[in-house]
């Protein structure tokens, strides 16, 4: 195991009816006037943006807001926030909704005091020196983006999608409500569940020896989340079942199972580009790419596939043939993601296969090569993509 260092400041308040509590969460952490950032029409249709202006509203609290985030969050709204928060003087930003909302929330948290362009820290490494406080109150299970440091936001012109990590900006509060989340269609419960998996994989997938314990913790979200799916998709208003996922897609990304070991992120990065390009949701996007790249890198170490194949998919392990026992672990994968109703290719995810030079083009690698498991070229990204355009079950 690696040597590392763990922050994870949140206070998460988990349960039935917690959206109430934001006046006093917002107070506690230093909140004196807010702006209350959220996406469609739900938040408004099921009461919930009621629920937590009147928690406010009972705090002394007092606020501005602003709608419209959508799915990859823009840019051009980001823009529309700092002003918005400048104007009024905003000294903490509330977000209420799922992982895109909170991504758009932390570009507006770390533009408003900064002199330049929001956009310098996306994809550049630049640190964030200083951001608002923000506090969350999550509606879907999925991103992650309540526990974690991390945004990720599509650039209008360009349709870049890049990313930014700061502890920073880690949410002070984050409400989960999984009874919040009971409204969902179930393509969005399973694009949630998808990325909350493809979390946890970006992690597993190591050349860090000896990380039992991180690997267990890894292995217990992926079970429960194959459990616990079918169950939500076939039940929605199943509770215990949606309390399950929504606090796996917490823990999933907070890096508490991604702590002393190396971890990849090429999944994501190389879906990144699809869901810029094609504006699909990234779940869906991650569901076709992700058993690609395992195709593609499995024989870099089998044992570990093979791991993962009987620990979470229950396969028989072939001592003669171990590359077997991986290989049918990914079959099962993508199944389980078909079953759930995800696309497994390009033609069900709304891609085509003629756009992979360009698609490889703005992934940006050059000459370079990224990954921390497997170091990819651009080549071997076109060849997951191609892996991707054409897979079968």
């Amino acid at each position: 195991m690696n040597n590392f260092s763990f922050y994870s400041p949140t206070e998460f308040v988990f349960g039935k009816g917690q959206e109430n509590n934001c006046g006093a969460l917002v107070k506690k952490y230093g909140g004196s006037r807010v702006l209350i950032h959220y996406g469609g029409g739900s938040a408004v249709k099921s009461g919930l943006l009621d629920r937590v202006k009147a928690s406010l509203d009972a705090a002394g609290v007092t606020y501005v807001t602003l709608g419209g985030v959508k799915p990859n969050p823009r840019d051009t709204l980001i823009y529309e926030g700092i002003e918005l928060c400048r104007k009024e003087n905003v000294d903490f930003i509330l977000s209420v909704g799922g992982g895109s909302c909170i991504d758009s929330s932390k570009g507006i948290a770390l533009g408003v005091p900064y002199d330049g362009d929001f956009w310098d820290f996306y994809g550049t490494g630049k640190p964030v020196e200083k951001a608002l406080p923000i506090g969350t109150v999550l509606t879907i299970a999925a991103a992650g983006s309540e526990g974690s440091g991390a945004s990720v936001v599509t650039k209008e012109e360009g349709k870049l999608k890049r990313d930014v990590g700061s502890d920073m900006l880690r949410p002070r509060f984050s409400v989960l409500n999984p009874e919040l989340t009971q409204t969902l269609p179930p393509f969005q419960t399973a694009c949630g569940a998808t990325d909350i998996m493809a979390h946890v994989f970006e992690r597993y997938f190591t050349n860090t020896p000896e990380v039992e314990i991180t690997d267990r913790l890894c292995e217990a979200i992926l079970i429960t989340m194959v459990k616990e799916t079918p169950r939500v998709i076939e039940n929605p208003d199943n509770y215990e079942a949606r309390a399950n996922i929504m606090w796996a897609g917490t823990v999933a990304h907070n890096d508490i199972v991604g702590v002393g070991r190396s971890q990849d992120w090429n999944s994501h990065g190389i879906e990144h580009e699809l869901s810029g390009l094609y504006d699909v949701a990234h779940g869906a996007g991650l569901a076709v790419i992700m058993p690609a790249w395992m195709e593609f890198v499995y024989k870099h170490n089998p044992m570990r596939f093979a791991q993962m194949a009987t620990r979470v998919f229950g396969c028989q392990m072939n001592f003669e043939n171990p590359e077997a026992t991986a290989i049918e672990g990914i079959k099962r994968f993508r199944k389980f993601l078909h079953d759930i109703g995800m696309p497994i290719n390009f033609d069900e995810l709304g891609a085509k296969a003629e756009d992979i030079p360009y698609l490889v083009k703005m992934f940006g690698l050059g000459d370079g090569k990224t990954g921390g498991f497997v170091s990819l070229s651009s080549d071997d990204v076109a060849a997951i993509y191609t892996i991707a355009s054409k897979a079968t079950l």
